[in-house]
């Protein structure tokens, strides 16, 4: 899909939105292009996306509030509020939130889009 001229603003409100990781855990489509994609992401205390890579998207995560652990490879990345790491094709990465009390909310920007492209690993 490419991009639209709709400016209409964004929000949790009124983007797409969907459920992940066995309904635990919450995204929102701001940005939905074949080219770029931008999804804000909500993980409750304690959970995890399984073990993946992406053959050509290239990822930003962005944490907004909590603690975001990323796995990539066998190093473990933590980031908070204001941090950003780079997920560049083809490594094998997992978010995760270990935290016990606090949910992580980040953006995952993704060029071009992950549809299509995501392979458990």
């Amino acid at each position: 899909m490419p991009y639209t001229n709709d400016m209409t603003i964004r929000n949790r409100t009124n983007a797409d939105h969907y459920l992940w990781s066995d309904g635990a855990c919450d995204g929102w489509r701001l940005l939905d292009g074949n080219d770029l994609s931008v999804i804000e992401e909500r993980m409750p205390p304690g959970t995890a996306e399984v073990m993946h890579f992406h053959e050509r998207a290239n990822q930003v995560f962005y944490v907004l509030s909590g603690t975001l652990t990323l796995k990539v490879g066998e190093e473990l990345e933590h980031l908070s509020s204001g941090d950003s790491f780079n997920v560049c094709p083809g490594q094998r990465h997992q978010a995760r939130n270990e935290s016990i009390s606090e949910d992580a909310c980040f953006l995952v920007i993704s060029a071009p889009t992950t549809k299509g492209d995501r392979i458990p690993s």
